[in-house]
């Protein structure tokens, strides 16, 4: 036995072929492997979704790490604008009224991944954590074309506003109000970024935009 398994049989609750059969190993994922469950084991924690889209994968990428683009393809931010803060922006979230978001954008060239941090109401702490990665389709799927993957994770501050005060009214709803409607909204607003991207692809328009606000505020 080799050190590293030697060292790793010292750790319990590991399934390894090393120590459990192949018979019992298919069990165990069979016992894993539902026909239906429940909606907070699916999104409780995590709220992934993926997505092919018939783009090449650098232009995709270009897109997604210019924040302003989120005035296209999401739902409801809009009227980004840059801060002083340099690399935070500022928009309003029309999910509600009069409430601000913050957002600032960090991207991997060469990994392909765009995180937006974002938060309602103040930019100190960017707490809401959109983690985006594209995926060259010839890879994974074998065609042209990009896989987008998205994920958030539930950060304790969804289940409470860690700064109330800030808020523009005392009875306006909290972002995390809105925690299990996150995998439909965002499935929207995927496939809104599918729709634009492969519009502007297929007729050979240039994928991005330039941004509507350039002065800080």
């Amino acid at each position: 036995m080799s050190d590293t398994s030697s060292t790793l049989a010292d750790i319990p609750g590991l399934v390894r072929i090393e120590n459990t059969g192949k018979e019992e190993l298919t069990a165990h994922c069979m016992e894993l492997t539902h026909a239906v469950y429940p909606h907070h084991q699916v999104y409780g924690q995590y709220c992934t979704i993926h997505e092919y889209v018939d783009c090449p994968p650098e232009q995709a990428y270009d897109y997604l790490r210019q924040g302003h683009h989120l005035e296209e393809w999401t739902c409801s931010l809009r009227d980004f604008a840059p801060t002083d803060t340099p690399g935070l922006w500022v928009g309003h979230d029309r999910l509600e009224d009069d409430t601000s978001i913050y957002c600032k954008v960090f991207a991997n060239p060469e990994a392909m991944t765009v995180d937006y941090h974002c938060s309602w109401d103040q930019g100190e702490k960017l707490w809401m954590i959109y983690l985006m990665r594209v995926v060259p389709a010839p890879l994974v799927l074998d065609e042209p074309g990009s896989v987008i993957t998205w994920t958030n994770c539930r950060h304790p501050y969804y289940d409470t506003n860690p700064h109330p005060g800030l808020a523009p009214r005392p009875d306006r709803p909290w972002v995390g109000d809105y925690w299990d409607l996150f995998y439909a909204g965002h499935t929207v607003e995927m496939r809104n970024l599918k729709t634009i991207l492969e519009h502007r692809h297929r007729r050979g328009l240039p994928t991005g935009s330039a941004p509507a606000r350039t002065v800080a505020r």
